[in-house]
């Protein structure tokens, strides 16, 4: 059994219906931490969700809403706090990405995408953070970045865009949350098996890259839930304004040595 390292710990994890935000909100309760789960709407997933955490024997609540616009972050924020009192840790995992060719990509997409990968995290650490910083406790936050923003893969301008702009942001919260000792980083997944990507590219062609990759896998949401776990922890004190890649040597791929044809 998982160390109770986050035991007593109040955590709201925003998107985590599925994929990686399930994945760390399952991880956080895991370590003891109790977990308000956001997603945009009340569903099945979010009643298993909740389930789930339950069963770990932790307190859970489900904050539905939408996290992408101000007064949806408000109505979150405010709920969470009511039911908790407080907040010890955020894991920020908003997402909305649609893939397209750069000369033919639609404006209003481009900035859709930018508002639910980019703005929509500031709205809701922004809110969090001046309620750790009244409280005194200090806090961790954890934005759920990309392996995308490093690597400016063709076909996603606008999820490049937000992910680099995403990672800069946070390590600029990081900079100005230091005197309230509220770490501040992010975690970069690499190609992880969500239910997003094989609606994106379809079971057949996932289970065919997943051995072509350097970890001959692709990562699971445990895999990024269980970082969020170490920077939500103790352990991570020392560590902010950073970033995890956790993506098993999936940005490196360029690197390895070619076979001969």
């Amino acid at each position: 059994m998982q160390e109770m390292i986050l035991d007593g710990r109040k955590a709201l994890v925003t998107g985590a219906a599925r994929g990686i935000g399930r994945g760390c909100a399952l991880e956080l309760a895991r370590a003891g931490a109790d977990v308000a789960i956001n997603d945009r709407e009340h569903s099945a997933e979010t009643d298993s969700l909740l389930a789930e955490i339950k069963a770990f024997g932790r307190r859970g609540m489900i904050v539905d809403g939408d996290a992408f616009s101000r007064p949806g972050c408000e109505n979150i924020v405010e709920r969470t706090l009511h039911a908790f009192g407080w907040l010890d840790i955020l894991v920020s995992n908003p997402a909305y990405s649609r893939r397209g060719d750069f000369l033919s990509y639609e404006p209003e997409t481009f900035e859709k995408v930018l508002q639910g990968t980019l703005v929509g995290g500031f709205h809701m650490s922004q809110l969090v953070a001046r309620d750790m910083v009244k409280k005194g406790r200090g806090g961790k936050i954890v934005f759920i970045s990309s392996v995308h923003a490093r690597v400016p893969y063709a076909g996603s301008v606008a999820y490049n865009a937000g992910k680099s702009g995403l990672n800069h942001m946070a390590f600029t919260i990081a900079a100005e949350l230091l005197p309230h000792r509220i770490n501040v980083n992010v975690i970069e997944p690499g190609w992880i098996d969500t239910p997003g990507e094989h609606e994106t590219f379809g079971h057949d062609a996932i289970d065919k890259a997943a051995p072509t990759l350097p970890w001959k896998r692709l990562g699971t949401s445990a895999d990024i839930g269980r970082a969020a776990v170490f920077l939500c922890s103790d352990d991570a004190d020392y560590v902010t304004g950073t970033s995890l890649l956790v993506d098993g040597g999936f940005a490196l791929r360029a690197a390895l040595p070619r076979e001969e044809a």
